[in-house]
């Protein structure tokens, strides 16, 4: 294997694991300050992917789509908090689960009602089409580099916002112990609905981001909701940070393992055997490396002791 092919599969591992990141973020910050089972954040981020193709389309600007999949998904999930969530705080988890899974067929069909069921294909702008020539002779794509780069600093961002900043002490103290801080005088339920449009702005942006990549689709977030559930559960439930490690931690493992594992496999088995069973245990790789760290660390990377 060519160096340049390693490092162009480490890149697109990287920005697979930042993708994860932007949707695994908002989960993180919701279930760890609310305790809410929201499995309808898959259902923000083909929002903010429908927003984006849609604005872009008409306006014919892809930076105005990312803008509107920002506002359309953050204004979706302050709507969905106040009239629907916030009834679900003191309720067991099994009617969260419920509830928010009904959320999931009502947004598909909305969609497939607005925007029919065939795949909408967003084009990638100019100026970031094409290739880019990095050291070791790889030629990269820019817009992929984009989605790296922006996706660190909207890190660093949640970062910043999390540790020093008023906000941030209220999410971390909500987290914490909500009912103190609600006697201390601080607006809990703003606080929840602020803190529930943030993660689905954050997934209504990694959707747009991504749709350029792929297509546009209805029931597109649901897939990549589970991985964003592995991720939480691997870096710790509530940590910005447990989410960024585990995140790209995997990135790397699922889009490496697709890799080398049927390649490894094909010294021992015929080459249509070894692929078929390489991808089959590069697909539950993921999955193992989330029992390993359990096992060892069942309150996650960086969440709080079983």
């Amino acid at each position: 294997m060519s160096v340049s092919l390693f490092a162009e599969q480490l890149l697109n591992g990287l920005q697979f694991g930042i993708m994860l990141f932007l949707m695994s973020a908002g989960l993180t910050l919701v279930f760890g300050v609310m305790g809410l089972i929201n499995l309808a954040h898959g259902s923000f981020y083909m929002v903010g992917a429908f927003a984006c193709a849609a604005m872009a389309s008409a306006l014919g600007s892809f930076w105005l789509g990312l803008a509107a999949s920002l506002a359309t998904a953050a204004i979706a999930g302050v709507l969905v908090e106040t009239i629907i969530v916030r009834r679900l705080y003191h309720r067991d988890h099994l009617d969260q689960v419920l509830a928010t899974f009904a959320l999931i067929l009502v947004f598909s069909e909305g969609t497939r009602w607005l925007f029919g069921s065939f795949p909408i294909f967003l084009n990638i702008p100019d100026i970031l089409s094409g290739t880019i020539d990095l050291p070791f002779g790889i030629a990269y794509s820019k817009y992929r580099l984009f989605i790296i780069a922006v996706g660190i600093l909207i890190a660093g961002g949640l970062y910043f916002l999390i540790a020093k900043t008023r906000l941030g002490v209220q999410i971390r103290a909500g987290e914490a112990d909500r009912e103190m801080i609600s006697a201390l005088g601080v607006n809990i339920a703003r606080l929840n609905t602020i803190v529930f449009g943030l993660g689905a702005a954050l997934a209504g942006f990694a959707g747009a981001m991504v749709g350029a990549i792929q297509s546009v689709e209805v029931g597109m977030g649901e897939p990549i909701l589970i991985l964003a559930f592995v991720v939480i559960v691997i870096g710790g439930i509530g940590s910005i940070k447990g989410a960024f490690l585990a995140s790209i931690l995997v990135g790397l493992g699922d889009t490496l393992g697709r890799l080398f594992l049927p390649g490894f496999f094909g010294f021992f088995l015929e080459p249509s055997s070894a692929t078929s069973v390489g991808s089959a245990l590069a697909s539950m790789l993921i999955y193992l490396l989330m029992a390993v760290v359990l096992f060892f660390r069942p309150g996650g990377l960086f969440g709080k002791a079983a």
